[in-house]
């Protein structure tokens, strides 16, 4: 593992961190407390604008090519820039679908118009982009889906009902996952499109969390119209185009060591202020190797991190620390959470961001933190691809590998 940059990727981390300075303030102790006090208006606003200007200097999708409006540059330099850009108050939350899933997806698979008429907008914040994949029968199974197209023409009819489509209610745009062919196994009769979050027939509900939130949604299909030139990859090869999109969302939500909510130090703030029994909770012994064991597991996932990093440094594709990191992000942000609440005593069961120290954050993470346990892959998904890819261990029996979609057993 190397830990040091290279002379490029130390001039290039200096240049990063100039432009940064010069466009962004620093992290304070009060900004995960500002960003909660934000509306989603506020934020969206915030986020476009912030998005644009990056986009601008180059620094919203490094990889990409020039033409589309990207650097040409390498992993690594992306890596770098995240890990610069974490240390500033930006706003996060609006992109990283469109930009780490959907338009990846839409860039292999469309046509040269299509990128030139999309990918630019979506990169530059002017556009906002959803994955609708899951629905109320086919959550971890997502090859089991049941929203219908059918051919008609040049168009294709959609009909059906999508579920926890993130942030489909302010999107502009969405790519949609549809069965064409249930008379095949489920696998072999999927085609994937794009379409209009604002087309006929399109209906957005979103759904009232226990985090208070509503960030995801319900979405509903009826007679939905949209033209063939809009389907991404073949017909019937609609899961090779999902596995693109969902490969891109493994990296998105795993691929980090934090960002996802408060972690240690947040949590040592907390400590700090509040008073126990014999004192200070940030002197007393229990809470104090309680933090040890969360320092420790954070700087585990700081260097998995560097493992793909180094991995990437040296023009290799990385291992599993993906798939690793995300299980251990949602449970120690969950377990984290929670101990915070216990520390803020029957404060700890209040949520209100004025009667609850730090602005209810950890009430919002521990609400929150079971859906990142979800989002990209379940824990019990994730450790089976770990299990089978990593380990080697025999893989689950599928019944229903080479049965008809319509012939396949299912619930009344």
């Amino acid at each position: 593992m190397n830990f040091e940059d290279t002379p490029e990727e130390a001039r290039f981390r200096t240049e990063v961190r100039h432009w940064l300075e010069a466009n962004a303030k620093p992290k304070t102790p009060d900004t995960l407390k500002a960003r909660a006090s934000l509306s989603e208006a506020e934020g969206l606003k915030r986020a476009k604008e912030w998005q644009a200007k990056r986009a601008a200097a180059g620094y919203a999708r490094i990889t990409w090519p020039k033409e589309w409006g990207g650097m040409g540059g390498t992993p690594i330099q992306s890596v770098i820039y995240g890990q610069e850009e974490s240390k500033f108050d930006v706003p996060a939350g609006f992109f990283e679908i469109g930009l780490g899933m959907c338009i990846p997806t839409v860039m292999q698979y469309t046509s040269a118009e299509h990128k030139a008429r999309y990918v630019k907008p979506a990169l530059f914040g002017e556009e906002v982009w959803c994955q609708l994949f899951s629905e109320p029968a086919a959550g971890s199974d997502v090859a089991g889906i049941r929203t219908k197209a059918e051919r008609d023409g040049n168009d294709w009819i959609i009909n059906g009902q999508k579920i926890w489509t993130s942030g489909a209610h302010y999107s502009d745009f969405g790519i949609l996952l549809t069965r064409t062919d249930p008379s095949v196994p489920k696998h072999k009769g999927l085609t994937m499109f794009f379409l209009d979050m604002k087309s006929p027939g399109v209906e957005v509900r979103p759904i009232k969390q226990i985090s208070g939130g509503a960030n995801f949604n319900e979405v509903f299909f009826t007679n939905v119209r949209i033209p063939d030139h809009q389907r991404l990859h073949d017909v019937g090869k609609g899961w090779e185009a999902a596995l693109t999109t969902l490969m891109h969302e493994r990296l998105a939500v795993g691929g980090g060591t934090g960002g996802q909510g408060p972690d240690v130090r947040e949590l040592m703030a907390l400590a700090r202020t509040i008073e126990l029994e014999d004192g200070p909770a940030i002197k007393n012994a229990a809470v104090r190797e309680r933090l040890a064991d969360w320092y420790v597991r954070s700087e585990g996932l700081k260097f998995t991190t560097y493992r793909t990093m180094t991995a990437l440094s040296k023009g290799q594709i990385p291992g599993p620390e993906a798939s690793i990191a995300k299980i251990v992000v949602a449970q120690k942000l969950q377990d984290l959470a929670s101990f915070a609440m216990d520390l803020e005593d029957m404060g700890g069961i209040m949520s209100g961001r004025e009667q609850v120290p730090h602005e209810a954050m950890f009430q919002q993470a521990f609400m929150s933190a079971p859906g990142l346990r979800i989002a990209g892959g379940t824990d019990e998904i994730l450790r089976n691809i770990i299990a089978e890819r990593v380990l080697g261990l025999p893989a689950d029996i599928r019944v229903d590998k080479d049965v008809p979609f319509n012939k396949a057993p299912a619930g009344r």
